[in-house]
Formats: structure tokens, C-alpha cells, sequence
């Protein structure tokens, strides 16, 4: 227990260094204030909004306040929603928190991210069981040149081919869109290319290594079918590897979806953030990757405590001695 304790110690600590430098960065790059309003508003205009937002305070002042609305899990009202045009040409804030928009955008990232993983895990399984079955064979030789193509693809790309062939051209899918399972083809197709090959690769690597085992062969003496042998016996014992390279790419399709759900006009938390960023709407930028952050924290939680769960003789102990 002590080896969770401190990484969820170090995962706190993680995320309000990446928030504060969030909130510094964004605070440098550029004036919201001028961004929301346009080069054409009059000065009194801007002044009203930098005081309304508390944007003409000093920077330690806005970061105090600022990381105590966090405690209270108050990431502020947004920038870009909220906001009405008064007679007198100033702004005032209508308050629409920024923490319940960032959410509302979870369900669609979820649903985008387990869609790609469980097609790219599927699919893994079965090419890395096949090309360890069948070493320096054909199929070995295919399944390495496609999971080495599936990293090697830029995802941008991929999903533009896509949907100029399979959507323009043949007709057979939504160019983008969010509504039905056919709007997520596409967009999960493209986002589990690169999990597809790392994980083929290692369960190849890791079904080999227990393929060669002498309890493999001895179950095959017994006359256990091969399909028993390999995808029950072998691949359980290979799972400790498959289980942390999973985590990993889970962690990375939570922070990688921004580009494919921009291509794909999918509208998850990546999206959200990408129009954020152009906009300059800092409490939902901060709120988002906060959020994201949280996730990647979560997930390498489960993938340490997952290991004892596979393996009853790995323990949390040991792994502490380790790191």
C-alpha cells in the first residue's frame, strides 16, 4: 500500500505543476481579452473585460486565486461562453463554469478511445498469437511489416486518406459527425493504428518467449489442443507485459485523440481543447488538460494494481524495491 500512496502523492504533485505551468503559459502567449473581442474594440471595451476576468491583476495574484478555486474543484468560468454584448459595448460574465462543459465532452472521448483500443487489442492478440505460432514464417513476416506500418502511420494523415477514400469516393461512411456507430468507424480506425502495432509486437515478443517453455511442451504432450495451449495457457503467462503496453497506449489515446477528433469533427474533450487554444478560453484549456491528466494518473493506477491482480505473485512490495 505504501507504493500507491506515494504514487498518488507524486501523481498530485504532477498535476498542479502541469496546471500551474498551464496557467502561466497561457497567460503569456497572448491577451484573451484582445483575442474575444478583436483588434477593433475600443480600449475602454478591453479594459472592461481584463477587469472582469481578472486579467489586469499581477499573475501571482490571478495563481493564488486560481489554485484556491482548485481546491474547491472551481476551475472558473469560460472565457469564450457566457458572455453578452451591453449597450455601453462592455462585457459582462453570465458564469458558466468551465468543469461541466469539459465533462460533458468525457462520454464521447470514452467512447472514441475504447472503440480504438478494444479493435486495436483484438486485433493485436490475434496477429502477435499467430506470428508467434508460426515464427519466421509468412504470416511472422506480415504481421511485422503491418504492426511496423501501423506505428509508423501519422494518424493526421491516415485519417484524411480515409475519409477521401471511404467517404468521398466510395460512399460507404460519414465523412465525421457524432451520432451513430457509423460516425465512429472511421475515427477509431484511424486512432488505433499505432496501439495495434506496439501491442501485436509485444505480444509476439512475450507469446515466443513462453512458447519455448517446457510446460508448453509438455501440455502438447499431453494431447491439449493448441488453441487451448496458446491463447489460454501461454497467452495468461504472457499478460504481464500486454497488460502495462495496453496501459500505456490507453494513456496515449486519452492525450492523443485531439488530432482525430479534429479531422473528424468528433466532439471530445480533444476538440474542445483544440478550439479552446485557438480562442484563448485559459479555464477550459486548464480544465481539460487537468482533466486529461487525471485520466493518464488513473489509468497507470489500475495497470500497477491490475499486475497483482493477474499475477498473485507480484507484489506491490516488490515492485517498490524495484523503483
Amino acid at each position: 500500500m505504501s507504493y500507491i500512496l506515494r504514487r498518488i502523492v507524486h501523481s498530485v504533485i504532477l498535476l498542479i505543476a502541469l496546471v500551474s505551468f498551464v496557467f502561466v503559459v497561457g497567460r503569456m502567449i497572448g491577451d484573451p481579452a484582445l483575442i474575444m473581442l478583436g483588434t477593433n474594440a475600443s480600449d475602454t471595451a478591453l479594459e472592461q473585460l481584463r477587469q472582469n476576468l481578472g486579467l489586469n491583476q499581477p499573475i501571482w495574484v490571478q495563481y493564488y486565486a486560481f489554485m484556491t478555486d482548485i481546491l474547491r474543484g472551481d476551475f472558473g468560468v469560460s472565457f469564450r461562453y457566457g458572455f453578452s454584448m451591453l449597450p455601453s459595448d462592455l462585457l459582462r460574465a453570465e458564469g458558466v463554469p468551465v468543469m461541466p462543459v469539459v465533462l460533458s465532452r468525457l462520454p464521447a472521448t470514452f467512447l472514441l478511445a475504447g472503440a480504438a483500443l478494444g479493435f486495436a487489442f483484438t486485433a493485436a492478440i490475434l496477429l502477435g498469437c499467430l506470428a508467434a505460432m508460426y515464427p519466421r514464417s509468412w504470416i511472422d513476416n506480415l504481421v511485422n511489416v503491418i504492426s511496423l506500418a501501423s506505428v509508423s502511420v501519422v494518424q493526421f494523415w491516415l485519417g484524411l486518406v480515409l475519409i477521401i477514400i471511404v467517404s468521398v469516393q466510395l460512399g460507404w461512411l460519414p465523412t465525421g459527425g457524432y451520432g451513430s456507430w457509423y460516425h465512429l468507424i472511421l475515427p477509431a480506425l484511424t486512432l488505433s493504428a499505432r496501439p495495434l502495432g506496439r501491442i501485436a509486437q509485444v505480444v509476439r515478443s512475450a507469446m515466443l518467449d513462453e512458447l519455448s517453455k517446457p510446460y508448453v511442451s509438455a501440455a502438447r504432450a499431453k494431447g491439449v489442443p493448441e488453441n487451448r495451449v496458446v491463447f489460454v495457457h501461454a497467452l495468461k503467462n504472457a499478460s504481464i507485459p500486454i497488460v502495462t503496453i495496453t496501459g500505456d497506449e490507453l494513456s496515449a489515446l486519452l492525450t492523443g485523440a485531439m488530432l482525430v477528433e479534429t479531422v473528424f469533427a468528433w466532439p471530445g474533450i480533444g476538440l474542445l481543447l483544440i478550439d479552446s487554444l485557438q480562442r484563448r478560453d485559459l479555464p477550459m484549456v486548464q480544465a481539460g488538460i487537468f482533466v486529461i491528466a487525471a485520466l493518464v494518473v488513473v489509468v497507470n493506477l489500475l495497470v500497477d494494481i491490475a499486475y497483482t491482480l493477474i499475477n498473485p505473485r507480484i507484489r506491490l512490495s516488490s515492485r517498490e524495491g524495484k523503483s
